[in-house]
């Protein structure tokens, strides 16, 4: 099954596996139900599903003769689904980076952090052309349940439109966050970007532009 055709959302009925998986090193199938107090079958069907997402991974252990077992466990993914909600840490975090009073130090530290974030993404970016980063790009974000869309005209360079804002909290305290987003943009997508449409200034969503060398 491709992940194309793998819906991104967790079922609810999954999310208890993602909790005692999150728990426990490892868990058989059998350990679920137990724990569940479900059927087993019900237990393999959530974790195809979760496997299938790459939320779950599979671990085949032997002991003596037999057929093996198999031990399943989160991966990288599915831990940081299961992960709290930072939304109060990154506020904090970012008032005290809009408090750097000197106006370099702060624009520096933000270029740091769109950086170290365009590293952490870089792997998930790939394509030929422009218009393909940027569709690689809105995959990324449709995961994190932002929506993108990447519109391309004949005779033009593509657009990147984010229809949804990725950091609503920390926008509406300060623009800044825009600039780390713009930068990360250029990072990932190895041109310059420029934020023509503004959300907070009333426009419908925020459009990102790319600006060849040599262009105003």
């Amino acid at each position: 099954m491709s992940q194309e055709s793998v819906a991104q959302d967790i079922v609810p009925s999954d999310v208890a596996i993602l909790d005692l998986l999150r728990k426990q090193e490892s868990l058989t199938v059998s350990q679920l139900a137990e724990v569940m107090e479900v059927t087993a079958t019900a237990v393999r069907q959530r974790l195809t599903r979760l496997m299938a997402q790459g939320y779950v991974d599979r671990e085949a252990t032997k002991a003596g003769r037999g057929r093996p077992s198999h031990q399943y466990i989160l991966t990288t993914k599915g831990r940081r689904k299961t992960g709290s909600n930072f939304a109060d840490l990154a506020i904090a975090l970012w008032q005290e980076i809009r408090a750097i009073e000197d106006p370099e130090a702060r624009r520096g530290l933000l270029q740091r952090l769109s950086k170290r974030l365009a590293e952490i993404y870089a792997g998930r970016v790939e394509g030929d052309t422009l218009e393909d980063k940027m569709e690689s790009l809105a995959e990324l974000f449709a995961e994190r349940k932002i929506p993108f869309t990447v519109e391309h005209e004949e005779g033009s360079l593509p657009i990147l439109t984010a229809l949804a804002c990725p950091y609503p909290d920390l926008a509406e305290q300060d623009r800044s966050i825009c600039f780390l987003e713009r930068i990360l943009f250029s990072e990932l997508l190895g041109e310059r970007v420029s934020l023509s449409k503004y959300r907070l200034d009333g426009e419908s969503c925020c459009t990102f532009e790319v600006r060849l060398q040599g262009t105003s």
